[in-house]
């Protein structure tokens, strides 16, 4: 587990993946049974925002739900898989492990786990100290307007980067978004990726997706006319060069999509927290 901790506690700047075989954890570490089947989803739902998903084979399939930070989708991906494993970090630091089976019939669909209390989730749950960041993540975003960092537009619809903040090794990117039209714009997602500066149109590109710690306000919908704030918490990173941070908006059902470049400088000049 020291593996872990370390790894925790370097906040790496691209991900905050944790491998199988780190989260095994110790001889008494506990596991969930879990069957699934192919034509139902299984539910899980958990206390805190999941930050992590490590599955043990490709024959399960494993997504969070749209909008929602705290709710795991499970399907078995072929029928009679060989028994597997799915292991979940949630925001709280809490490890949860689980054993997957086939069942054809599966006697539960929704799942709602509880907090596990073991010495390794204590010990992360100290480090990530989540009701800090969000406490923090509430000042952030009651901060007063200021002139946008960054900003993009389309179809009536505008995303803009108002401020960063940093407090030790979590940045604070405080993003509003604008409806201009009375259509509702329904969100998909809204992701954090590092990519090549020029998008070349007919290579593969490699994009490293950075996951929020915590995330304050509402992802899933922005109402017609109206405007929403929301703060993500994520791992302190910097930007290698020949690269960009791409903040991608995308519409559920639609195709007002934006994409909101940013610079290494705006994350070098981020605000010390003391001073918002």
């Amino acid at each position: 587990m020291r593996t872990i901790l370390l790894y925790m506690l370097s906040l790496c700047p691209f991900s905050i993946h944790l491998s199988l075989a780190q989260l095994m954890g110790p001889p008494d570490f506990q596991t969930i049974r879990l069957e699934i089947t192919t034509n139902k989803t299984t539910h899980l739902v958990f206390p805190f925002s999941i930050i992590s998903v490590d599955k043990g084979s490709r024959d399960i399939l494993a997504q969070k739900t749209k909008g929602v930070e705290n709710i795991l989708q499970v399907k078995a991906a072929i029928p009679d898989f060989q028994q597997t494993n799915l292991t979940v970090v949630t925001a709280d630091g809490n490890i949860y492990g689980f054993v997957m089976d086939f069942n054809a019939s599966p006697k539960q669909s929704i799942h709602k786990l509880s907090a596990q209390k073991n010495i390794e989730a204590a010990q992360l749950s100290s480090i990530l100290n989540i009701p800090s960041i969000a406490a923090n993540a509430r000042r952030v975003k009651a901060a007063g307007l200021v002139k946008p960092i960054a900003r993009t537009c389309k179809n009536r619809s505008e995303l803009s980067l108002e401020r960063i903040c940093i407090d030790n090794d979590v940045l604070f990117f405080k993003l509003n978004i604008f409806n201009k039209s009375p259509v509702k714009y329904d969100i998909e997602s809204l992701r954090f990726l590092i990519n090549d500066k020029n998008l070349p149109k007919r290579t593969a590109l490699q994009e490293l997706d950075i996951k929020p710690i915590y995330i304050h306000g509402d992802t899933s919908a922005i109402p017609g006319y109206r405007a929403h704030s929301m703060v993500f918490a994520l791992p302190k990173f910097t930007i290698p060069d020949k690269k960009t941070l791409r903040i991608r908006l995308v519409e559920k059902n639609g195709g007002r999509h934006l994409n909101l470049k940013v610079r290494n400088r705006h994350i070098l000049n981020a605000l010390l927290f003391e001073s918002i």
